[in-house]
């Protein structure tokens, strides 16, 4: 599996899944909505961690630069 996510990609995902977690915590985000973008949120945190993400390979989109 080849990277296909950059730094400034990671950390957007990093800062967004945080923020819904922050919410969903605090009860601002309840219900189904809390269900979903937690959800997001795990796999915002999952892709970073491995620097892949599924969805840009599958539309061939890169923003970690060259690839080996």
């Amino acid at each position: 599996m080849k990277h296909n996510m950059g730094s400034p990609d990671k950390g957007v995902r990093v800062i967004v899944a945080v923020v819904l977690a922050i919410l969903i915590a605090t009860g601002h985000l309840t219900g189904l909505a809390a269900i979903i973008l937690g959800a997001v949120a795990v796999i915002f945190i999952v892709t970073s961690l491995v620097g892949f993400c599924p969805l840009y390979a599958l539309l061939h989109f890169n923003t970690g630069g060259k690839t080996a």
